[in-house]
Protein backbone atom coordinates (compact mmCIF):
# COMPACT_ATOMS: atom_id res chain seq x y z
CA UNK A 1 0.00 0.00 0.00
CA UNK A 2 1.21 3.50 -0.85
CA UNK A 3 1.39 6.10 1.89
CA UNK A 4 0.73 9.60 0.58
CA UNK A 5 1.44 12.75 2.57
CA UNK A 6 -1.14 15.52 2.23
CA UNK A 7 -0.28 19.18 1.83
CA UNK A 8 -3.32 21.48 1.79
CA UNK A 9 -2.73 25.05 0.61
CA UNK A 10 -4.42 28.31 1.54
CA UNK A 11 -2.70 31.54 0.61
CA UNK A 12 0.45 29.66 -0.36
CA UNK A 13 0.80 28.18 3.14
CA UNK A 14 0.54 24.61 4.41
CA UNK A 15 -2.65 24.30 6.46
CA UNK A 16 -5.13 21.76 7.80
CA UNK A 17 -8.87 22.07 8.32
CA UNK A 18 -11.25 20.10 10.52
CA UNK A 19 -14.19 18.49 8.72
CA UNK A 20 -13.48 20.74 5.76
CA UNK A 21 -14.48 23.86 7.69
CA UNK A 22 -12.43 26.84 6.47
CA UNK A 23 -13.03 28.57 9.80
CA UNK A 24 -10.90 25.91 11.52
CA UNK A 25 -7.80 26.67 9.42
CA UNK A 26 -4.50 26.05 11.19
CA UNK A 27 -1.21 26.98 9.52
CA UNK A 28 1.52 24.38 10.01
CA UNK A 29 4.21 25.80 7.76
CA UNK A 30 4.64 29.03 5.81
CA UNK A 31 6.63 27.17 3.14
CA UNK A 32 5.05 23.99 1.65
CA UNK A 33 8.34 23.19 -0.11
CA UNK A 34 9.97 22.68 3.29
CA UNK A 35 7.39 20.00 4.12
CA UNK A 36 7.77 18.41 0.69
CA UNK A 37 11.53 18.15 1.12
CA UNK A 38 11.03 16.48 4.51
CA UNK A 39 8.74 13.96 2.83
CA UNK A 40 11.31 13.22 0.16
CA UNK A 41 14.18 12.93 2.65
CA UNK A 42 12.19 10.40 4.69
CA UNK A 43 11.98 8.05 1.73
CA UNK A 44 8.29 8.56 1.02
CA UNK A 45 7.54 9.18 -2.64
CA UNK A 46 4.00 10.47 -2.94
CA UNK A 47 2.33 13.80 -2.26
CA UNK A 48 -1.35 14.78 -2.29
CA UNK A 49 -1.41 18.53 -2.96
CA UNK A 50 -4.75 20.30 -2.53
CA UNK A 51 -5.42 23.89 -3.54
CA UNK A 52 -8.11 24.75 -1.00
CA UNK A 53 -8.38 28.31 -2.29
CA UNK A 54 -8.96 26.88 -5.74
CA UNK A 55 -11.58 24.41 -4.53
CA UNK A 56 -13.48 27.18 -2.77
CA UNK A 57 -13.22 29.78 -5.53
CA UNK A 58 -13.57 27.32 -8.45
CA UNK A 59 -10.36 28.34 -10.18
CA UNK A 60 -6.66 27.53 -9.92
CA UNK A 61 -5.15 29.66 -7.15
CA UNK A 62 -1.90 28.04 -5.96
CA UNK A 63 -0.42 26.51 -9.09
CA UNK A 64 2.93 28.14 -8.27
CA UNK A 65 3.20 25.95 -5.16
CA UNK A 66 2.83 22.84 -7.31
CA UNK A 67 5.46 24.12 -9.73
CA UNK A 68 7.91 24.95 -6.95
CA UNK A 69 7.60 21.53 -5.30
CA UNK A 70 7.77 19.67 -8.62
CA UNK A 71 10.89 21.59 -9.68
CA UNK A 72 12.70 21.05 -6.38
CA UNK A 73 11.81 17.44 -5.47
CA UNK A 74 11.33 14.13 -7.23
CA UNK A 75 8.03 13.42 -5.49
CA UNK A 76 5.11 12.00 -7.43
CA UNK A 77 2.36 14.58 -6.99
CA UNK A 78 -1.37 14.34 -7.41
CA UNK A 79 -3.03 17.74 -7.52
CA UNK A 80 -6.59 18.85 -6.89
CA UNK A 81 -8.66 21.94 -6.21
CA UNK A 82 -10.09 24.44 -8.68
CA UNK A 83 -9.68 22.33 -11.81
CA UNK A 84 -12.64 23.27 -14.00
CA UNK A 85 -11.49 22.93 -17.62
CA UNK A 86 -9.24 21.05 -20.00
CA UNK A 87 -6.96 24.09 -19.96
CA UNK A 88 -6.69 23.84 -16.16
CA UNK A 89 -5.70 20.20 -16.49
CA UNK A 90 -2.96 21.04 -18.95
CA UNK A 91 -1.68 23.83 -16.69
CA UNK A 92 -1.52 21.42 -13.74
CA UNK A 93 0.29 18.73 -15.71
CA UNK A 94 2.73 21.28 -17.17
CA UNK A 95 3.39 22.57 -13.64
CA UNK A 96 4.49 19.09 -12.56
CA UNK A 97 1.45 17.08 -11.47
CA UNK A 98 1.62 13.38 -12.31
CA UNK A 99 -2.10 13.01 -11.67
CA UNK A 100 -5.02 15.40 -11.20
CA UNK A 101 -7.92 14.70 -8.87
CA UNK A 102 -11.32 15.86 -10.12
CA UNK A 103 -14.22 15.80 -7.71
CA UNK A 104 -16.60 18.70 -8.30
CA UNK A 105 -16.63 18.19 -12.05
CA UNK A 106 -17.38 14.49 -11.56
CA UNK A 107 -20.37 15.43 -9.40
CA UNK A 108 -21.76 18.37 -11.37
CA UNK A 109 -20.57 17.82 -14.95
CA UNK A 110 -20.11 14.07 -15.44
CA UNK A 111 -19.96 14.36 -19.23
CA UNK A 112 -16.91 16.63 -18.90
CA UNK A 113 -15.22 14.29 -16.44
CA UNK A 114 -15.71 11.40 -18.88
CA UNK A 115 -14.16 13.52 -21.65
CA UNK A 116 -11.11 14.15 -19.48
CA UNK A 117 -10.86 10.48 -18.65
CA UNK A 118 -10.93 9.63 -22.35
CA UNK A 119 -8.49 12.35 -23.42
CA UNK A 120 -5.90 12.02 -20.66
CA UNK A 121 -6.34 8.38 -19.59
CA UNK A 122 -7.25 6.70 -16.32
CA UNK A 123 -3.65 6.76 -15.06
CA UNK A 124 -3.71 10.57 -15.07
CA UNK A 125 -7.23 11.40 -13.86
CA UNK A 126 -8.26 10.45 -10.31
CA UNK A 127 -11.90 10.46 -9.26
CA UNK A 128 -12.39 12.58 -6.15
CA UNK A 129 -15.18 10.98 -4.12
CA UNK A 130 -15.53 12.79 -0.82
CA UNK A 131 -18.57 12.14 1.31
CA UNK A 132 -20.43 12.94 4.51
CA UNK A 133 -23.18 10.69 5.87
CA UNK A 134 -22.58 8.53 2.78
CA UNK A 135 -23.50 11.39 0.40
CA UNK A 136 -20.94 12.83 -2.03
CA UNK A 137 -19.82 16.46 -1.63
CA UNK A 138 -18.15 18.95 -3.99
CA UNK A 139 -16.64 22.47 -4.23
CA UNK A 140 -14.16 22.04 -1.39
CA UNK A 141 -16.87 20.18 0.59
CA UNK A 142 -19.10 23.26 0.58
CA UNK A 143 -21.75 21.66 -1.66
CA UNK A 144 -23.63 18.44 -0.86
CA UNK A 145 -25.28 16.14 -3.39
CA UNK A 146 -27.78 13.30 -3.21
CA UNK A 147 -25.32 10.80 -4.71
CA UNK A 148 -24.57 7.76 -2.52
CA UNK A 149 -20.84 7.12 -2.24
CA UNK A 150 -20.66 3.44 -3.24
CA UNK A 151 -22.97 3.85 -6.24
CA UNK A 152 -21.14 7.01 -7.30
CA UNK A 153 -17.79 5.20 -7.38
CA UNK A 154 -19.21 2.06 -8.97
CA UNK A 155 -20.80 4.06 -11.80
CA UNK A 156 -17.54 5.79 -12.65
CA UNK A 157 -15.51 2.59 -12.45
CA UNK A 158 -17.86 1.15 -15.08
CA UNK A 159 -16.88 4.14 -17.23
CA UNK A 160 -13.16 3.50 -16.91
CA UNK A 161 -11.99 5.09 -13.64
CA UNK A 162 -8.97 3.31 -12.15
CA UNK A 163 -8.05 5.47 -9.14
CA UNK A 164 -10.36 7.00 -6.52
CA UNK A 165 -9.47 9.26 -3.60
CA UNK A 166 -12.23 8.80 -1.04
CA UNK A 167 -12.48 11.00 2.05
CA UNK A 168 -14.97 10.80 4.89
CA UNK A 169 -15.44 14.52 5.57
CA UNK A 170 -16.96 13.86 8.99
CA UNK A 171 -13.70 12.27 10.12
CA UNK A 172 -11.22 14.47 8.29
CA UNK A 173 -8.92 16.25 10.71
CA UNK A 174 -10.58 14.67 13.74
CA UNK A 175 -7.81 12.15 14.53
CA UNK A 176 -10.47 9.64 15.57
CA UNK A 177 -9.81 6.84 13.11
CA UNK A 178 -10.82 6.28 9.47
CA UNK A 179 -14.05 4.82 8.06
CA UNK A 180 -12.54 1.41 7.47
CA UNK A 181 -15.91 -0.35 7.23
CA UNK A 182 -17.11 1.95 4.45
CA UNK A 183 -13.88 1.53 2.49
CA UNK A 184 -14.12 -2.23 2.90
CA UNK A 185 -17.74 -2.12 1.73
CA UNK A 186 -16.75 -0.14 -1.38
CA UNK A 187 -13.95 -2.59 -2.20
CA UNK A 188 -16.30 -5.54 -1.73
CA UNK A 189 -18.63 -3.95 -4.27
CA UNK A 190 -16.24 -2.74 -6.98
CA UNK A 191 -12.67 -3.39 -8.13
CA UNK A 192 -10.79 -0.09 -7.98
CA UNK A 193 -7.56 1.39 -6.65
CA UNK A 194 -9.02 3.08 -3.59
CA UNK A 195 -6.96 5.77 -1.88
CA UNK A 196 -8.51 6.35 1.54
CA UNK A 197 -8.37 9.60 3.45
CA UNK A 198 -9.74 11.13 6.61
CA UNK A 199 -9.35 10.34 10.30
CA UNK A 200 -5.93 8.66 10.37
CA UNK A 201 -4.50 9.09 13.87
CA UNK A 202 -1.87 6.35 14.21
CA UNK A 203 0.16 3.71 12.45
CA UNK A 204 -2.51 1.19 13.42
CA UNK A 205 -5.03 3.20 11.42
CA UNK A 206 -2.74 3.06 8.40
CA UNK A 207 -2.36 -0.69 8.83
CA UNK A 208 -6.15 -1.04 9.08
CA UNK A 209 -6.52 0.72 5.71
CA UNK A 210 -3.96 -1.64 4.23
CA UNK A 211 -5.73 -4.69 5.63
CA UNK A 212 -9.04 -3.43 4.22
CA UNK A 213 -7.50 -3.55 0.74
CA UNK A 214 -6.87 0.15 0.10
CA UNK A 215 -4.27 0.82 -2.61
CA UNK A 216 -3.19 3.98 -0.84
CA UNK A 217 -3.73 5.97 2.34
CA UNK A 218 -3.41 9.72 2.69
CA UNK A 219 -1.92 10.98 5.95
CA UNK A 220 -2.22 14.61 6.95
CA UNK A 221 -3.04 15.94 10.38
CA UNK A 222 -1.64 12.87 12.16
CA UNK A 223 1.79 13.87 10.85
CA UNK A 224 1.40 17.60 11.46
CA UNK A 225 0.23 17.01 15.04
CA UNK A 226 3.08 14.60 15.77
CA UNK A 227 0.94 11.44 16.07
CA UNK A 228 3.07 9.67 13.46
CA UNK A 229 6.47 10.51 12.02
CA UNK A 230 7.57 10.44 8.40
CA UNK A 231 10.24 7.91 9.39
CA UNK A 232 7.61 5.56 10.86
CA UNK A 233 5.44 5.91 7.76
CA UNK A 234 8.41 5.23 5.47
CA UNK A 235 9.38 2.16 7.47
CA UNK A 236 5.82 0.87 7.23
CA UNK A 237 6.03 1.16 3.45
Amino acid sequence: MRIILAIDIIGGKCVRLTKGDFNTKKVYNEDPLEIAKQVEESGLKYLHLVDLDGAKNKRLENLSVLETIANNTKLTIDYGGGVRSREDLILAFNAGASQVTAGSIAVNEPHLFIEWLSQFGNEKIILGADFIDRKVSAAGWLENSDKEITGFISDYVSKGVKYVICTDIGRDGMLQGPSVNIYREILNTVRVNLIASGGVSSLNDVKAMRDAGCEGTIVGKAFYEGKVSLKELAELC
